[in-house]
């Protein structure tokens, strides 16, 4: 195993590896990365984390997910930058580095599949797999201006996966193309050609779109234009509170139901060790662990329940043929260093994770397309489904983009 240099500027690898295809299929020819919270066989996982690298053993076996890209004719080139514990959407870290953001210097590349989306950005692989909960796929995806996709809640298997929130994290996608993706998709997904429900219906996620910047926004209704000049599609807006017949804001899917479900399991999963070790811990994760700590799991029951509520209430309107789209993220990526304080912090994650929130709690399959932008830095448009409509949400997308799929 080599090591990548800190001095890298792109900084996107803990580790270069050469783990040859097991055999021949549709992916071969193509060069993967794995985020290090994903198990390679014969080399210690860190979770961003030294201290956990340096307490676990390395592991036997492969994660499932690397095994079936292994099979399906890809090479594995190495193993991606993680934000610390992947509790982050920013992707700065104290250990290993800021991954460089190929389309947005000098700005983060998101988080905390960072260096998953930093190595697919700066082509030293043509995709990577990463997880995520609150937005670690699709918040780099949609900064570093590449496509992402969070698949519904456990399609892809888990095993050989580090623990971390089992009712909202799973594994993603990261690739240069959405061809690229959808075929890496239906890999990991098992998925077999089959008839899926034409797109009929195209809403717009009306709460969503007005926390992103005005140019955001007019770049999102030029791109929809451009759907209904070549679909015919004409998209319908539609409100949080509309949607799922409930008199409530968009932001409760994360300040009432996604972000205490998230700390309640990371308590458990994590938390646990980390009280027990007591290990070294990065500034910006030790401010995060702060309210982690001070967590009431008991007054936080009626989230789980929320949680529930909302995922069976955003699925029963979303039936096949049904598609809904939204600002991956409301701005640009933020510059490097800048959050530095609560404030700034604030400022950025709790408007990221309305957005994110919504398949999260959904348990929906959603695909960051990097369409928009904002202070000449990129920014994705993403297109979601109702949960286990993965296959038809890849055919939608083919369909609606068309050349915008690039």
């Amino acid at each position: 195993m080599s090591t990548a240099s800190s001095r890298d500027p792109i900084n996107a690898l803990v580790a270069a590896l050469d783990l040859p295809p097991l055999n021949d299929g549709p992916l071969s020819g193509a060069c993967f990365t794995v985020k290090d919270n994903i198990d390679i066989a014969g080399h210690r996982t860190s979770f961003g984390s030294p201290t956990w690298r340096d307490t676990h053993p390395a592991p036997v076996h492969n994660a499932l997910c690397v095994d079936q890209l292994l099979a399906a004719g890809a090479r594995c080139v190495g193993k991606a930058v993680a934000d610390e514990f992947t509790y982050s959407l920013d992707g700065e870290s104290q250990f290993f580095g800021t991954p460089q953001n190929a389309k947005a210097p000098g700005r983060v590349p998101g988080g905390s599949s960072s260096g998953s989306a930093a190595s697919v950005a700066n082509g030293l692989a043509d995709f990577s797999i990463g997880t995520d909960s609150g937005g670690s796929v699709r918040v780099p995806a949609s900064l570093c201006g590449i496509w992402g996709m969070r698949p519904s809640l456990h399609r892809i298997s888990e095993a050989g996966v580090l623990p971390f929130m089992p009712s909202v994290s799973t594994v993603g996608i990261l690739a240069a193309s959405l061809p690229l993706l959808e075929t890496v998709a239906r890999v990991l997904l098992n998925s077999r050609t089959a008839p899926v429900a034409a797109p009929r219906r195209l809403l717009v996620l009306g709460d969503a779109v007005e926390l992103a910047l005005p140019a955001v926004q007019q770049q999102l209704r030029a791109a929809l234009d451009e759907i209904n000049r070549c679909t015919g599609l004409v998209a319908e807006p539609i409100r949080f509170g509309e949607l799922i017949g409930e008199d409530v804001p968009l932001s409760d899917c994360n300040l009432k139901a996604l972000r205490d479900l998230q700390t309640a399991e990371f308590q458990s999963t994590v938390g646990n060790w980390i009280e027990a070790t007591r290990p070294e811990l990065g500034a910006t994760f030790a401010l995060a662990y702060g309210n982690v700590r001070r967590f009431d799991r008991i007054a936080a029951l009626e989230s789980l329940a929320r949680s529930e509520r909302f995922f069976q209430q955003i699925n029963a309107a979303l039936p096949p043929g049904t598609i809904i789209c939204f600002p991956t993220t409301p701005t640009a990526a933020p510059l490097k260093g800048t959050l530095d304080t609560l404030e700034a912090v604030t400022a950025f994650y709790d408007p990221t994770m309305t957005l994110t929130a919504f398949s999260g709690v959904g348990r929906l399959p959603e695909i960051s397309a990097p369409l928009l932008a904002a202070e000449g830095c990129p920014v994705g448009l993403s297109f979601a489904a109702g949960h286990y409509q993965d296959e038809a949400l890849l055919v939608a997308l083919s369909e609606i983009l068309g050349p915008q799929a690039g």
